[in-house]
């Protein structure tokens, strides 16, 4: 009789507790021989969730679990029993990917395997109902205006720490705000009214709102091309002028570890602009890139660009601005592996986590291409480069589902919060999805 994965787990984990139960209370735990190394020999299974339970096999391993430290990708786990040959784990929720990394009394040992953590990321609306136009309300009764010009190229959507939404709607000449539980409003700037204004909140007048971007204090920054102009919008919706630009701003990034503001405009050859947060001292600080698209700064202050006329992604250091290409062969195409490997289609929207792994927008494509080879959220792993589908296919549509079986039409922008939550601006649904990963 052939054994299921689960009934053998059962088993051994009840051998390895006997194991445990007949050693003599003499032992004290001191299998451990801090002369030896630690080995990893194998171990079941190789991929899971939240709460999977990892048999670990190998040598030299101690009695007590409290001297044990296991880590996945950087992850740990909780060891809850141990033999001296086998170790018995449970990977928590949001784990990690990578070798098993044992740890015990200042020696250690990695596993030749790697543990895949299978991520289940669930799609829902948050706000919007497929239809351009604008309506204030909640989830599917508010509307939006996204797609109706087919040239609008917004991609501008932020969230700040009390997990408001921020989006960017060019249709309706204003930058509207989604609470937690999806009530739309409109944040600043007049529906229907474009031009140029300040002032607080509907006394504002924007002419084609696309990049936003957010600091710690909650102030937003918009990119506005049919202005020229980078506006801060303070949280009371107070709307004013910070700089004016070199070239039509398109899209906008902040760096929290420099304070500074990024801008790039969609052009070829295209520059990016580094200026203070009060407009003063505009520096050019990359040049010669082939219609550069979003921006987002990491946590280190690394500068992620979408090389949107060259399908690749790269990554800027900021003390030398020299780059290197973490994503895309340059091919046009939507192929995920390692990052020198993977293919992109005009990639558009990007955005950097906590950990700095990296979230794209896949399409870019002028007038929105619903026959694009990607309508998918690509994530970039931060510590191996690999690509991988967040959520959504090469299929576009408009259905809520768990990763692959989702569909988007023309993602174009892409947020995520403190809690690892992604939102995503989808075009020609006219609407803001929501991406959970447990």
């Amino acid at each position: 009789m052939k054994l299921t994965y689960n009934a053998t787990r059962s088993i051994l984990f009840a051998l390895l507790i006997l194991g445990l139960s007949g050693c003599k209370k003499d032992d004290n735990g001191l299998t451990f021989n801090p002369n030896s190394p630690i080995v990893i020999t194998d171990f079941l299974p190789k991929q899971g969730s939240g709460g999977t339970e990892i048999l670990i096999n190998g040598e030299n391993f101690p009695l007590d679990t409290a001297a044990i430290a296991i880590k996945i990708g950087g992850v740990p786990l909780k060891v809850i029993a141990s033999n001296g040959t086998q170790i018995m784990a449970i990977v928590p929720k949001k784990g990690g990917t990578g070798p098993i990394e044992i740890s015990i009394g200042g020696k250690s040992g990695t596993s030749k395997d790697t543990y895949t953590y299978l991520y289940t990321r669930t799609v829902t609306t948050l706000a919007g109902n497929g239809t351009a136009g604008f309506a204030n309300g909640k989830g599917t009764d508010a509307m939006f205006d996204f797609s109706g010009q087919w040239w609008y190229r917004n991609s501008g959507i932020a969230v700040d720490d009390a997990l408001n939404v921020y989006v960017t709607d060019p249709g309706n000449h204003c930058i509207r705000k989604i609470d937690p539980n999806g009530n739309v409003t409109t944040f600043a700037g007049s529906p229907g009214n474009g031009g140029f204004a300040e002032g607080k909140g509907t006394e504002a007048r924007f002419s084609l709102p696309y990049g936003l971007t957010i600091d710690e204090q909650g102030n937003l920054y918009s990119a506005d091309p049919g202005n020229w102009d980078i506006r801060k919008i303070s949280p009371d919706g107070t709307t004013k002028v910070v700089a004016w630009g070199n070239s039509a701003p398109w899209f906008i990034a902040y760096d929290k570890t420099s304070k500074k503001l990024y801008y790039t405009v969609v052009d070829s050859p295209a520059p990016i602009y580094q200026i203070n947060m009060d407009g003063t001292a505009s520096n050019t600080v990359v040049t010669g890139l082939n219609y550069p698209a979003g921006l987002a700064c990491g946590s280190d202050g690394r500068l992620y660009v979408c090389l949107h006329g060259d399908n690749q992604i790269r990554q800027y250091d900021p003390k030398t601005w020299k780059y290197t290409v973490i994503a895309g062969t340059g091919k046009y195409g939507y192929k995920n592996g390692p990052g020198k490997e993977a293919e992109f289609a005009l990639p558009w929207g990007i955005t950097a986590d906590s950990q700095n792994n990296v979230y794209i927008a896949g399409n870019g494509t002028s007038g929105g291409d619903s026959g694009s080879p990607d309508q998918s959220i690509r994530f970039v792993d931060n510590r191996t480069f690999n690509v991988s589908t967040f959520a959504g296919s090469n299929i576009s549509g408009f259905t809520n589902g768990i990763g692959g079986a989702a569909t988007f039409n023309v993602p174009a922008g892409v947020a995520v919060d403190k809690n690892g939550t992604v939102y995503v601006l989808d075009k020609k649904n006219n609407s803001i999805r929501k991406i959970i990963s447990e």
